[in-house]
């Protein structure tokens, strides 16, 4: 089978690695001819193609595919977009992203692929957008949504939200988990002691972690907010943050100005390689982003064994299940996250419990491998009615 995968940018992301993973396996496991077209990873998040054997799949990048809509480079990317499918003719046509979405689609359904898939990994429309905008981006995804014959959701709460927002009918949609090399974080606890040291945390610290990009609506201050109540009660509180971006100056800031610096450690941008240990070092995971389809972070940590704190948001409820696998709260509420926070400081045992109870429920679930094998029956199934 050949087939092309099409994505605005690989940086260093979840939806990134999904479908990094997704053309690997296909081509590995099964044998497919696959080439992945995707514009320059621009952005403070770091690239990751350089840091992944990719010999196995062709790797096209597209000058004109950028993230932010130009109408010049859109028309240049939908045009280069064309012209690689005829070329290449692939089978299948995945499609990842909103601009590589959109433009994908459109161009493989005006050069009559066979089979067009499109992963909703997370809506670029969301409830914290002025009115104009959020119309105009579900009228674009009603609009790409009549160009491909069906649509992954990472989470059933995708499905959910898009079917609310009239872009396409529930049986349009197939929910698949976003696959992940689980075996890392299994083992992530061989590195928890060499990561505290490393990173400067004593043993009696309780470490509250947070992996995202410093970008708008991943919730950063929330957690901030949160911790000037939890130090006050748990003076032991440490909170890791683990990525880089364009707030990073500003959030230091804010940290400084509530005098909660000695309290929090940035990691900067690492590499996919290295969250297991990261995670290793944490004790909680708290999650406080305002959209995501599902989190990576989330499954990641509950393999590893490490409880989560989530703001109830899109797809996190269905891992985060407050006393089973960690504490599912209300979005922008601060003072409930900051009890929860509490709650698992003072309690290693339910913290453990919890830990445990993710990681038995989530490991095969979240495997790349089970991932990419349901994909790939979902392409042969629609071959086969197209």
């Amino acid at each position: 089978m050949k087939v092309m995968h099409v994505i605005t940018r690989m940086i260093v992301g979840g939806a990134q690695e999904n479908t990094l993973y997704n053309c690997l396996d296909l081509a590995s496991d099964f044998g497919d001819e696959v080439k992945l077209v995707t514009g320059p990873s621009l952005g403070a998040e770091g690239e990751l193609l350089s840091k992944v054997d990719t010999s196995a799949i062709a790797v096209e990048v597209l000058p004109s595919l950028r993230r932010a809509i130009h109408p010049i480079y859109d028309a240049r990317a939908y045009s280069a977009l064309k012209a690689s499918m005829r070329s290449w003719r692939p089978e299948v046509v995945h499609t990842h992203s909103a601009k590589g979405g959109l433009l994908g689609r459109a161009a493989a359904w005006a050069v009559g692929v066979p089979c067009v898939i499109h992963t909703v990994h997370g809506a670029p429309f969301h409830a914290f957008q002025n009115r104009m905008s959020r119309y105009f981006f579900i009228a674009c995804e009603r609009w790409a949504a009549k160009r491909c014959h069906h649509m992954i959701s990472v989470a059933d709460a995708m499905t959910d939200l898009l079917v609310e927002a009239r872009v396409a009918k529930p049986d349009r949609f197939t929910t698949i988990y976003s696959g992940m090399d689980v075996e890392p974080f299994l083992h992530a606890h061989v590195h928890r002691t060499r990561m505290r040291t490393k990173l400067g945390f004593h043993d009696q610290d309780i470490v509250f972690g947070k992996i995202a990009r410093l970008f708008h609506l991943k919730g950063h201050e929330y957690v901030i907010e949160a911790a000037k109540s939890v130090v006050q009660q748990v003076p032991n509180a440490k909170f890791l943050f683990v990525g880089d971006g364009l707030l990073r100056q500003e959030l230091e800031d804010r940290i400084a100005k509530a005098e909660l610096s000695k309290h929090f450690l940035f990691a900067g941008l690492v590499s996919p390689s290295e969250i297991p240990a990261y995670i290793s070092a944490m004790d909680v995971l708290v999650h406080t982003s305002l959209r995501e389809g599902l989190a990576r972070a989330l499954p990641q940590s509950l393999i590893a064994g490490k409880p989560a704190i989530s703001f109830d948001i899109d797809g996190a409820r269905e891992v985060v299940i407050s006393g089973q696998t960690g504490c599912l709260v209300p979005a922008l509420d601060t003072h409930q996250l900051a009890e929860s926070m509490v709650e698992l400081a003072q309690s290693p045992a339910n913290r453990d419990a919890l830990g445990l109870e993710g990681r038995r429920r989530f490991t095969h679930r979240f495997r790349h491998q089970s991932m990419t094998r349901d994909i790939r029956s979902l392409y042969c199934r629609w071959m086969s009615t197209t």
